[in-house]
């Protein structure tokens, strides 16, 4: 299933709030602290609009992979530098390894499976350099998403009004969240939703899929905004 699409031209308003370059700096002490390669270089999977990639590309040579053709033609607008791939983080084969790998934002959780979990840890795994790090920042799982009642998310600037609502569902060991969306202009108001869907992964299904991708992972439980972080270590030779 496609994400992103009308979303895409307003996702970094909406997301305004996030503080890019301070998860940039965590991101980047974690992996000064775990790393045992030698280069610089990092993927940033889901890289989306290249929020973190603004301020990783400070200190790594840096590219990106993302499946949303939307988010990606905004990141490469926004970084004409910086290489973008297409391609699904299970899939994905660029044929070269990364002294880092990082999937922020919770990007995982679109996998709906565990097999697709395992999937795509395994194929980042891969895309790692003996001695690398992978950093992925997971979702809420199975005992900490919480279904019904609704989200309201707002933006309002001069020239730019947004009401994004939800109603967050759970189904079959997955969340469903349908997102309703009104953006106003001056040159006029649309209205369109978007359905995302991914899967509710428990603590142990991300560390046996770091530890069956061959990786010693470690738990954080803040993370970067209260979600935590999982960080995987290749060993060297």
């Amino acid at each position: 299933m496609a994400h992103y699409k009308k979303f895409a031209k307003v996702y970094d308003a909406i997301y305004s709030f996030k503080n890019y370059d301070r998860e940039a700096e965590t991101v980047h002490a974690l992996i000064s602290a775990h790393k045992k390669s030698p280069g610089n270089t990092l993927l940033d999977v889901a890289c989306g609009t290249g929020g973190h990639i603004a301020f990783l590309r400070k200190y790594y040579a840096v590219e990106g992979v993302d499946l949303s053709d939307e988010m990606l033609a905004v990141a490469r607008e926004r970084h004409p530098e910086v290489v973008f791939h297409r391609g699904d983080m299970a899939k994905f084969a660029l044929g070269r390894r990364f002294d880092a790998v990082v999937c922020l934002f919770s990007a995982i959780a679109y996998m709906k499976t565990t097999r697709r979990l395992h999937a795509a840890i395994l194929n980042m795994s891969r895309h790692l350099a003996p001695g690398g790090v992978l950093i992925v920042e997971p979702f809420f799982g199975p005992d900490t998403f919480h279904a019904g009642g609704v989200d309201g998310l707002f933006v309002n600037r001069p020239e730019l009004k947004i009401a994004r609502m939800t109603i967050p569902e759970t189904r079959g060991g997955m969340w469903i969240i349908k997102f309703h969306m009104m953006v106003g202009t001056p040159d006029g108001i649309e209205y369109f939703t978007e359905r995302h869907e991914g899967g509710l992964f428990s603590r142990e299904d991300y560390t046996r899929a770091f530890s069956s991708a061959g990786l010693e992972v470690l738990h954080d439980e803040d993370g970067l905004m209260g979600r935590g972080l999982y960080i995987g270590t290749c060993l060297p030779p």
